[in-house]
């Protein structure tokens, strides 16, 4: 990796948990300097604005979640384990990427036309994923659906219901009882018996 690379990741290293701690309202690029032991005009040079660095964060740790839904579902083997490892993945990784989920959550970026698309191309994905998920069980006769299209979108729609409370501190394991009580309403509802 060249020194221009690694400096821009310890850019957007730094700025993530910034963002984490005070969120995009609050951070400022001379915070993100400060912290860094950098002159804001360093800063700059590698990203013109607090958009720019924020975009670049939501990126990275989109990756991280798509790279570790990804692993999880190919080590499982049978359609059911993939649906229970992409949901009980998702919601593990997703209350540590707080940087995602405010970016998809906070009304105050709402306006970045960035992050709009960014929320789209999310949900596009994550449906997309599902969706094959299902039709590889409806193909092995696991899974009764008449359209997945559909079921994906309405457990990506019943997952992102039990995000809010992975970032209220005391109900984690309420959360972990109401996503496991979602995927027993999703198998029991699915599977052929």
């Amino acid at each position: 990796m060249t020194a221009r690379l690694e400096i821009r990741d310890q850019i957007i290293e730094t700025a993530s948990r910034i963002f984490s701690k005070y969120g995009f309202r609050k951070t400022t690029m001379d915070e993100i300097a400060r912290v860094m032991g950098k002159g804001k005009s360093s800063i700059y040079y590698y990203f013109k604005n607090k958009e720019e660095i924020y975009e670049a964060v939501i990126d990275r740790e989109t990756e991280i979640l798509r790279r570790e839904l990804v692993r999880a579902i190919s080590q499982a083997d049978t359609p059911q384990e993939k649906l229970r490892r992409f949901v009980e993945v998702r919601m593990r990784i997703f209350s540590k990427l707080s940087n995602v989920y405010n970016a998809i959550r906070t009304e105050v970026v709402a306006h970045l036309a960035s992050i709009e698309k960014f929320r789209q191309k999310y949900d596009r994905e994550e449906i997309h994923m599902l969706q094959d998920i299902l039709q590889e069980g409806v193909d092995k006769g696991v899974f009764r659906i008449e359209d997945t299209l559909l079921t994906a979108t309405a457990i990506v729609t019943a997952l992102k219901g039990l995000e809010v409370p992975l970032f209220w501190s005391g109900v984690r394991k309420d959360t972990e009882e109401r996503m496991n009580d979602l995927l027993n309403v999703l198998f029991y509802g699915i599977l052929n018996r």
